[in-house]
């Protein structure tokens, strides 16, 4: 049996006061609605379908590919909604999921849930629900005997009895498809409103003599919504910490956990450390056994294992095992770096691939470049790769010796077991086992200093 879902996108947003489609706003590294299209797809719903109104391009531009989309031109209501996907879903049997595309911390196992209870009770539809502490602007869900929906009473219509209940509605359903379909066609816009609400098809479907069902969730923070940058927050909040205590569960040390940021798509090795401060965003992969931070940020980059990287900045590279890196390093995209390398404090690596076992102790700007294997880098290294027009690529062989002070003007190339003298700024390649030294004779003026006196004292005061 086929299974669709219908999220819900159309909608201004206007509380986030944003020019940004309000589910496309970012939560552990990814916009909301993404959230929940994974949760969907991990529960098996492979087929998605987005109602787009407002800022609509936007969200075709960010899912193309991904989703199929139908267009709200006017916001009618939740009903009117999906009743733009209808010409989608007529003549076809199975199940529809409807979602709100605001719900990001909505898991694949309760989806899974949801559709379980809703084919085991042969219901026309199941609504998602949670116990909350305060249900205050909450539709309640007022159950039978039975524990089939009876009805859902929104806030300003609910008597005392009803305002009591705990179990609110989450805007998430489960439809038998068919019953759906003609459901929409009875619903009307006959409220204070004038809109179309897809609740009041559960009305239509008991009355029809067809069952309704409720799925309650475990955690009700699965079904909070984000309407303002104050609900991003606390729903980022809420993320975050079920992220972190995941990552603690498979063995991963954090020492000063509500410090550690860690984005959704984060992997972790067992028996690696997290120290204050650290923030591991994108598609980034650490290692097992090592130790990451204090204040260091990781981004989109693999570190291999039994690796320690303390306050720097890793951006778009590759790591390999047992490398060193920090304090205070950058390391810029593109970069490629190999075991047991150092990369110390106060050094700068972009676009450049540094060979196994390597060393960039200090104080260093390695940009555009391939190091070979077991080369040292001396302080104060400069591959001055920009000619104002052009990058040009330094090329170091394995073995080498490179020595502080020094300017590789690139394009260049120093060969394998090859040295370059202190001070040094090489402009032609250095052949394999060579020394290069390319600075000026040392001229050494004897009682320079008196003789400055003299001439100072000949001057007379400043005037």
């Amino acid at each position: 049996m086929s299974i669709t879902a219908i999220v819900l996108a159309a909608g201004l947003g206007t509380r986030m006061k944003s020019q940004m489609h309000k589910v496309l706003h970012p939560i552990c590294g990814k916009p909301m609605i993404r959230h929940l299209l994974d949760a969907q797809q991990a529960a098996g719903i492979s087929r998605r379908i987005v109602v787009i109104g407002s800022f609509g391009d936007q969200l075709q531009a960010a899912l193309q590919g991904e989703v199929e989309f139908v267009w709200q031109a006017e916001q009618l209501g939740t009903g009117h909604a999906v009743m733009q996907a209808v010409p989608l879903l007529e003549g076809e049997d199975g199940i529809t999921l409807v979602c709100n595309g605001d719900t990001p911390l909505i898991t694949a196992g309760s989806l899974t849930q949801l559709i379980a209870l809703h084919r085991d009770q042969q219901a026309a539809a199941t609504v998602l629900t949670g116990v909350v502490d305060n249900p205050f602007g909450y539709g309640r869900i007022i159950r039978g005997e039975d524990g089939s929906v009876l009805r859902i009473v929104e806030e300003k219509d609910a008597s005392p009895n009803e305002k009591a209940v705990r179990e609110i509605n989450s805007g998430t359903f489960c439809f038998d498809t068919r019953s759906l379909v003609e459901a929409l066609k009875s619903l009307t816009n006959e409220n204070a409103q004038g809109e179309y609400y897809l609740t009041d098809c559960l009305d239509i479907l008991r009355r029809q003599g067809k069952r309704v069902a409720a799925c309650c969730v475990e955690d009700a923070d699965e079904i909070l919504n984000v309407n303002d940058r104050a609900q991003l927050a606390m729903v980022e909040n809420i993320l975050r910490e079920k992220i972190r205590l995941q990552h603690m569960k498979n063995g991963v040390t954090l020492v000063d956990p509500a410090t550690v940021y860690i984005d959704t798509d984060v992997v972790i090795g067992a028996d690696t450390i997290l120290h204050p401060g650290t923030i591991l965003t994108g598609n980034t992969t650490i290692g097992r056994g090592c130790v990451i931070g204090p204040y260091t940020q990781i981004h989109n980059s693999t570190v291999g294992d039994e690796s320690v990287v303390m306050q720097s900045v890793l951006l778009d590279s590759t790591f390999g095992t047992h490398v060193q890196i920090g304090p205070f390093a950058y390391v810029r995209p593109g970069s490629s770096v190999a075991d047991k390398v150092k990369i110390g404090d106060f050094v700068e690596v972009k676009n450049s691939r540094i060979g196994e076992s390597s060393k960039i102790p200090h104080l260093s700007y390695i940009g555009d470049a391939d190091v070979g294997a077991g080369t040292n880098i001396g302080c104060g290294t400069i591959t001055v790769n920009y000619d104002g027009v052009t990058k040009h690529r330094t090329v170091v062989g394995n073995n080498s010796f490179i020595g502080c002070n020094t300017n590789l003007v690139a394009p260049v190339m120093v060969g394998n077991d090859a040295y370059v003298a202190a001070g040094s700024t090489i402009t032609d390649d250095v052949p394999d086992g060579a020394l290069a030294i390319a600075r000026e004779k040392q001229v050494v003026k004897e009682g320079y200093k008196s003789k400055l006196e003299a001439k100072l004292r000949e001057r007379g005061p400043k005037k």
